[in-house]
C-alpha cells in the first residue's frame, strides 16, 4: 500500500517463517518478522474532492455533535479542486476476453484488497513493505522444485448466499440426490495435479497450500457487483468488501459499497479489512431504511467500522508476541472507502488511500476522482510543496496518512456528496487497481462502455487489467450502476 525508500537487509528468508524476501523488505509479508526501523514522514491533511453535476438537494445532515470524532459533513460547494491526474501511467491492454456470469442475489458479502504554508503535524506514515516474489517453476536453494502456483483469474467464483424471501407456493419436494462416490470428495491439489489435499488444506503429495476461498471473490447484486483477488505477488489477499442494497422510508432503493484495504505492516490486515467492511456494511443497512441522511450514515459506517478494528487491538494471543519478542506488533490496521447511490444522490466517505471514481456513459463528457488519498503525495501537493507528478513520482507517494485501526491517532472520516446530472458508474476501488489506472481518465479508458449494464463483467475486466499490468498487489473493486433522475431544464 505504500512504497518508501527501503535499504537492503541482506536476508534471502524471513529469520521467523522462513518465507522468501526481497532485498528491499522491511517487514515479512507472511507473519510480519520485523527486519527494519520504519521512517517516520511529514504528513498532514487533506482535503477532498471534486463536485459534480447540480447542487444536492437533499436536507441537511445534522451538524457534529460536541466531543465528536467527526469532522462537520461535507456538500459539494464546500470541496473545491479537480480530479487526481496530471500524468498517465503505463497501462496493459484491456482485456475483452471478460467470461459472461449470471446475475447472483444475497445481501451483504465481504471477501476475501493519494509555496504554501507548511503541513500541519500528522500521524506518520504506515508502509506496506513490498511484496515479495516467489520463483516459479525452478529449483530452490536446498534442492527442492518449487511448483508453480495456479492463476488467481482461473479461480472457481463464489457464489453468494441466496436471499431468503417467503415464497408465495410452497416448492414441489426435490428427489433426492443420489450417493455420490467415495471418491468424489478427495480435492486434488492444484499444484502437483497428483496429491489428495488434507483437512488442513495442504496437499499430502507436494506440501503445497492450496488457494483459499478468499483468493478470489464476487459478488453481484441487481445494482451493484464486486471482485476481489489476491493477486500475483501476495501470499493472502488482504482486502475485503461489502455490497448490499436496501429501501428508504419512502420506497426507493438504496445501492451501498465498501472497500478495505488491509494495512500489510500491522497486525492481522486481514482480519482488519473483514471486520471493517462487514461494520460498516452492517451500519448503513441499519441507518439508511431509518431515513437517515445517505452522508450521515456513511460518516457513522465509517465510525463503526473503526470501532471494529479497534476491538482486535483488544483480543489477547492473537499475534504471537509472547513467542518471537521481534515480531512486529503494530495494532490491526486498513483503508476504508463507501459508496451510497439513493434518489439521484451519490455519496462516498472514506479514510486511507482506497479511491472512488466517476465514469460517465457519455464518455465524451470528463471522469472524475471523487477521494483525495491520506497519502504523503497528497499532503505534498496540497501544501505546494510539489506539484502532482512530481509528488507521485516520489517513492515516499503511497505512504498512508490515514487509517482505521488502535494506532491511528485521530479518526478524521471524510464524506462528500454529490448529485451528478447523467447516468454513469461508479467505481470504488483498492490501491491494488488504481495503481494501474491512476488519472480519472485511465480509469475511464479501461472501464468497459456496457459496465452499467453489466457490472460484474466490467469488474472482472478491471481486476484482469491490473492482474495483466503485473498484479503487485491484492485487487478490489465494486462497480455500481448511477442512473441520473430527470430534474428539468437544469439537467444535461
Amino acid at each position: 500500500m505504500s512504497q518508501k525508500p527501503k535499504p537492503s537487509h541482506g536476508l534471502t528468508a524471513c529469520p521467523g517463517c522462513a518465507e522468501p524476501l526481497e532485498s528491499g523488505d522491511r517487514f515479512c509479508g507472511a507473519c510480519g518478522y520485523d527486519l527494519s526501523a520504519v521512517p517516520s514522514a511529514e504528513a498532514g491533511p487533506d482535503r477532498p474532492t471534486v463536485a459534480i453535476g447540480t447542487p444536492v438537494t437533499w436536507p441537511d445532515a445534522p451538524p457534529r455533535e460536541p466531543g465528536s470524532l467527526s469532522t462537520m459533513t461535507q456538500h459539494p460547494a464546500d470541496l473545491p479542486g479537480t480530479d487526481s491526474g496530471g500524468r498517465d501511467l503505463p497501462t496493459a491492454e484491456v482485456r475483452t476476453d471478460d467470461p459472461a456470469a449470471p446475475a447472483g442475489d444475497g445481501t451483504q458479502a465481504t471477501a476475501a484488497h493519494g509555496g504554501a504554508a507548511p503541513v500541519p503535524p500528522a500521524p506518520a506514515p504506515r508502509e506496506t513493505p513490498a511484496p515479495d516474489p516467489h520463483s516459479l517453476g525452478s529449483p530452490t536453494s536446498d534442492g527442492d522444485f518449487e511448483l508453480a502456483a495456479p492463476d488467481p483469474r482461473a479461480a472457481v467464483r463464489v457464489e453468494p448466499a441466496p436471499a431468503a424471501p417467503a415464497p408465495a407456493v410452497a416448492p414441489a419436494p426435490a428427489a433426492p440426490p443420489a450417493p455420490a462416490p467415495a471418491s468424489a470428495s478427495a480435492v486434488i491439489c492444484v499444484a502437483c495435479r497428483a496429491g489428495r489435499v488434507d483437512t488442513d488444506g495442504y496437499c499430502e503429495n507436494c506440501g503445497h497450500a492450496q488457494p483459499r476461498e478468499r483468493d478470489h471473490m464476487e459478488r453481484e447484486l441487481a445494482g451493484v457487483a464486486a471482485v476481489s483477488d489476491r493477486g500475483l505477488r501476495h501470499h493472502r489477499n488482504e482486502d475485503a468488501f461489502a455490497v448490499s442494497s436496501t429501501t428508504l422510508p419512502d420506497g426507493s432503493p438504496a445501492t451501498l459499497a465498501i472497500v478495505c484495504d488491509g494495512v500489510s505492516s500491522a497486525t492481522r490486515p486481514d482480519e482488519a479489512s473483514a471486520a471493517a467492511a462487514e461494520a460498516a456494511g452492517a451500519s448503513l443497512l441499519a441507518a439508511l431504511p431509518r431515513g437517515t441522511h445517505p452522508q450521515q450514515a456513511m460518516h457513522e459506517a465509517i465510525v463503526a467500522a473503526a470501532e471494529a478494528v479497534n476491538s482486535l487491538a483488544e483480543e489477547p494471543g492473537q499475534d504471537g508476541a509472547e513467542h518471537d519478542p521481534h515480531r512486529h506488533r503494530n495494532a490491526p490496521a486498513c483503508t476504508i472507502v463507501g459508496s451510497v447511490v439513493a434518489s439521484g444522490l451519490l455519496v462516498v466517505g472514506w479514510v486511507g488511500d482506497s479511491r472512488v471514481y466517476w465514469v460517465p456513459d457519455d464518455r465524451s463528457t470528463p471522469p472524475a476522482r471523487l477521494t483525495e488519498d491520506d497519502s504523503w503525495a497528497a499532503q505534498m501537493v496540497a501544501a505546494g510543496l510539489m506539484n502532482e507528478a512530481e509528488a507521485y513520482a516520489d517513492e515516499r507517494a503511497h505512504a498512508i496518512t490515514g487509517w482505521l485501526g488502535a494506532d491511528s491517532y485521530e479518526l478524521d472520516p471524510h464524506t462528500a456528496a454529490f448529485k451528478p446530472d447523467r447516468s454513469g458508474v461508479v467505481v470504488v476501488c483498492t490501491d491494488g487497481l488504481w495503481n494501474y489506472a491512476e488519472a480519472a481518465e485511465d480509469m475511464a479508458r479501461v472501464v468497459p462502455a456496457d459496465a452499467a449494464v453489466r457490472p460484474l463483467g466490467a469488474a472482472q475486466v478491471l481486476v484482469g487489467h491490473a492482474l495483466d499490468g503485473g498484479g503487485h498487489d491484492n485487487i478490489t473493486v465494486a462497480l455500481v450502476p448511477f442512473t441520473a433522475v430527470a430534474t428539468g431544464a437544469g439537467s444535461a
